[in-house]
C-alpha cells in the first residue's frame, strides 16, 4: 500500500512543537455528507500527494479497482472511492492513505485515562489521534474527529520518528493511539509503533477491535498494552448501534491473548441498547471461560452524545448492578467509569479484599502493592505494576 500526506491541508509544522503547549482536541465542522452504502462514491482526491511509504497489503484487482485487507470490511474501492474509514481512497488503481502523518489530536494523558489500569499506574502516555473510524457508533464520545474525513479537521504534521521524539521530550513512558479509531490510521501506527519500540517507548492500542487477523498479528508484535471496547455481547447490537459485528472483535481478543499482549476491556453501557443483565453475564462467562478471570473490565457510564443525545446518562445503580453480575459470574476486577469518586474505580486485592489500588480521579494513584502482591496478605494482583 502507499500512504501519502495531504499537505495542502496541515495548519502548522512541527518547528516549535516541543516548546508549545500540546495541542488541544480539534473538532471538525458538521457532516456534510453521510456514507452511501458501504464506501463514499466518487470521493478521492483527484492526485495522490507527494509524500509515500510502503504500507500494509492490499488486493488490486484487473478493473483497478482494490481491495482493503487491514478490517472486516474488506472495503472494495473503484477509482476515485473512499473507504467505510474515510482515510483510504483509491486513486489510479492504487490504494492511499490521507491519516499518515497527520494527527488531528495530540495530548499527553494519565494513563488511567486510556482506560488502563493494571498497565504503568502513574504514567503518563503521549496519545495521538487521526480522523477517521470504520464503525458508526450513534453513541459515539468523539464524532467529530472519528466520524469526519482527514481533511475536514485540523492538523498538524508529525510523521513517526517525530512522535516518537516528541514522546521522549514530554518524558512519557509510552505512546498511545487513541481518541478515534487507530485501525483506521493502521499504517501510521505501525511505522510508529516500530520506531517507538526500538527506544524502549511502550505502545498502547485504545480501539474498537474491528481488524483483522494478520494485521493484528503483525501489530502484536509491537504492543504492550491495549484496552479494547466491547460494545455488546450482540451481533444485532453491534449491526444497530455500531455499524460492525461482534465475531471479529471477540476474535481479536483471542489473538491478543495467545500473542501475549496486556489488555484491559471496556463496555460503556448504553440504556436501552447493553444494560440487561442476561446480556451482561453472557458477557462475562465468555470472558472469563475464553480470556480468564483476571481480565480487568471496565463499565463505563453513558453521557448523551452524538446521535443517542436524547438518551438519559446510565443511572449509578444500573452500573452499580451489573458490576455485581459480573463479580459473580466470576471475573476479578471490574471497574466502574466516569462516576469519580466512586468505590470501584479502586483495585482491590483478590485475596483479602482490601484496596491495592486506589485512584482519585486522574491523580496519581496511591499502591499497596510490592513485586505486583499485595503488600497485606502477599495475593499476587494480575498486572503490569513496574
Amino acid at each position: 500500500m502507499v500512504c501519502q500526506t495531504r499537505r495542502t491541508f496541515l495548519l502548522t509544522s512541527l518547528a516549535g512543537l516541543a516548546s508549545a503547549p500540546i495541542p488541544r482536541l480539534f473538532a471538525a465542522g458538521p457532516k456534510r455528507e453521510g456514507v452511501r452504502g458501504r464506501i463514499f462514491k466518487a470521493d478521492a482526491p483527484v492526485k495522490p500527494w507527494r509524500w509515500s511509504c510502503e504500507g500494509f497489503s492490499y488486493r488490486r484487482s484487473a478493473d483497478r479497482s482494490v481491495t482493503c485487507g487491514i478490517c472486516p470490511h474488506r472495503c472494495r474501492l473503484a477509482p476515485g472511492d473512499r473507504s467505510v474509514c474515510r482515510s483510504k481512497v483509491n486513486i489510479g488503481g492504487k490504494l492511499y492513505s490521507l491519516a499518515y502523518g497527520n494527527p488531528c489530536a495530540v495530548h499527553l494523558d494519565p494513563i488511567e485515562k486510556k482506560p488502563l489500569y493494571h498497565f504503568l499506574p502513574g504514567s503518563y502516555a503521549f496519545s495521538i489521534a487521526a480522523a477517521g473510524c470504520n464503525f458508526r457508533c450513534l453513541n459515539c464520545q468523539n464524532w467529530e474527529i472519528s466520524q469526519a474525513k482527514p481533511h475536514e479537521v485540523e492538523h498538524i504534521e508529525l510523521f513517526p520518528e517525530q512522535v516518537v521524539a516528541s514522546a521522549g521530550q514530554a518524558q512519557a513512558g509510552s505512546i498511545a493511539y487513541t481518541y478515534s479509531e487507530p485501525v483506521s490510521f493502521f499504517e501510521y501506527m505501525l511505522d510508529t509503533a516500530k520506531k517507538a519500540r526500538a527506544v524502549g517507548i511502550k505502545n498502547l492500542w485504545i480501539s474498537n477491535g474491528y481488524i483483522n487477523r494478520q494485521p493484528l498479528l503483525t501489530l502484536s508484535r509491537y504492543l504492550d498494552a491495549a484496552n479494547v471496547n466491547l460494545k455488546a455481547f450482540s451481533d444485532q447490537v453491534y449491526r444497530r448501534l455500531n455499524g460492525g459485528r461482534l465475531q471479529p472483535v471477540l476474535n481479536t481478543f483471542k489473538t491478543l491473548r495467545d500473542q501475549g499482549v496486556h489488555f484491559e476491556i471496556t463496555n460503556l453501557v448504553v440504556p436501552g441498547y447493553n444494560d440487561t443483565a442476561g446480556m451482561v453475564e453472557k458477557m462475562c462467562i465468555w470472558i472469563r471461560h475464553e480470556l480468564g478471570p483476571d481480565r480487568p473490565l471496565h463499565l463505563l457510564r453513558f453521557f448523551p452524545r452524538y446521535k443517542l443525545d436524547r438518551l438519559p446518562p446510565t443511572p449509578v445503580s444500573t452500573l452499580e448492578k451489573l458490576r455485581r453480575i459480573c463479580l459473580e459470574a466470576g471475573l476479578r476486577y471490574v471497574y466502574i467509569g466516569n462516576v469519580p469518586g466512586h468505590p470501584a474505580n479502586h483495585t482491590y486485592c483478590p485475596g483479602c479484599g482490601k484496596v491495592v489500588v486506589r485512584r482519585q480521579g486522574f491523580a496519581r494513584p496511591e499502591l499497596n502493592l510490592k513485586a505486583g502482591c499485595c503488600i497485606f496478605c502477599r495475593t499476587p494482583v494480575s498486572g503490569v505494576w513496574n
